[in-house]
């Protein structure tokens, strides 16, 4: 492991044990900001011991970037460090897609039942149970199957089925404006994003001959062409703010917005932030991971609702850009910063 990485962390974590004995951030006045202008402004006090270890986990980051946004229901209290800075989503987009999915289905345009086609040449990469199962040139799948798929496994096969039935990736950002959620956008869907990690130049496979130099020095021109593609980026405070009209019923039905709570709940692998979670909470979340080219992984994310026995809910959008630290410090980075906003918010 990285030592000076290592260090850092450990630093964080120290600010943990302080943090759950500080003063609480001083909630936003109810009068002064709507609650929506505190999930993306979150302006915080400069001593407040939250706002230090958020600091101090992004210092640890370094030189890939962290951005997180904190908000706590219970008086729209926010932290956040580069929260305006967009960062690329990967399989994150599959949370706003399954509210925009369910969104349809609440104006009576879709019905969970229905089936839906995919042909073979639609599967797309990456670990996918409908791949696993699929057989001959077609197969259709219930919407419901798809959705639990897309949300809750990644099934970035079922993600794209999902995308063609509502229009494209433009329909998921139209979703969001419609409801006032800036600064997150849909642009790409699954086969897409693929594409610019393959770095094939519109070739449908790598050239004869390529050896395995040439595959990495492709690979690595993908993953810098990743990371200067403006699309499907977010904030954290505009993935943030998703989470918060979402779990307040603003942006489906009563029974949609459970329906999309429990497919989020039932993504449990990977476990990132739930890794430094207490028995006893309920974590609704969406986990979004790149590929990892020569020591470097483009985007390592995980954003969702914590929630307590007592009702107490806090929001955590967080976002790992460009990082050269190991899967085992990336993992730590996440528990840890789990482990400082529990300390801090429920104690």
């Amino acid at each position: 492991m990285n030592k000076r990485f290592t260090a850092s962390i450990l630093r964080a974590a120290l600010c943990i044990v302080c943090a759950a004995v500080a003063p609480a951030h001083t909630a936003l006045g109810a009068t002064a900001a709507t609650a929506a202008t505190a999930a993306t402004a979150a302006i915080v006090a400069p001593h407040d011991a939250l706002q230090k270890t958020l600091d101090q986990f992004a210092s640890a980051a370094r030189p890939g970037t962290l951005g997180v946004a904190v908000l706590d229901m219970q008086g729209s209290t926010g932290w956040q460090v580069n929260g305006n800075q967009a960062f690329p989503m990967m399989s994150v987009f599959k949370a706003p897609l399954g509210a925009a999915v369910l969104d349809r289905f609440d104006k009576g345009e879709l019905k969970l039942n229905q089936r839906v086609t995919i042909t073979r040449d639609e599967l797309r990469p990456g670990r996918s149970a409908i791949r696993g199962a699929f057989q001959g040139d077609r197969m259709s799948f219930p919407l419901a199957d798809l959705l639990h798929a897309a949300i809750s496994e990644s099934d970035n096969t079922g993600a794209d089925a999902l995308l063609r039935l509502i229009g494209g990736p433009q329909a998921v950002t139209a979703y969001l404006r419609v409801h006032g959620i800036h600064g997150m956008t849909v642009d790409m869907g699954e086969g897409q994003v693929a594409d610019v990690f393959r770095n094939l130049g519109g070739a449908a496979s790598p050239p004869a001959g390529e050896t395995a130099q040439q595959r990495q020095q492709r690979l690595q021109g993908g993953l810098q062409a990743y990371l200067s593609d403006p699309r499907n980026r977010t904030t954290p405070a505009a993935a943030a703010d998703f989470l918060r009209k979402l779990s307040t019923g603003a942006l489906l039905s009563r029974t949609s917005t459970q329906y999309l709570m429990t497919l989020l709940n039932e993504q449990v692998t990977p476990r990132r932030l739930r890794v430094g979670l207490p028995a006893g909470v309920t974590f609704a979340d969406k986990c979004g991971t790149s590929l990892t080219v020569n020591g470097v992984t483009a985007a390592f994310n995980d954003i969702g609702i914590i929630t307590w026995p007592d009702g107490h809910r806090v929001i955590v959008a967080a976002f790992l850009m460009a990082s050269h630290a190991s899967r085992e410090e990336r993992d730590k980075l996440f528990a840890d910063l789990a482990r400082a906003i529990v300390a801090t918010r429920h104690p």
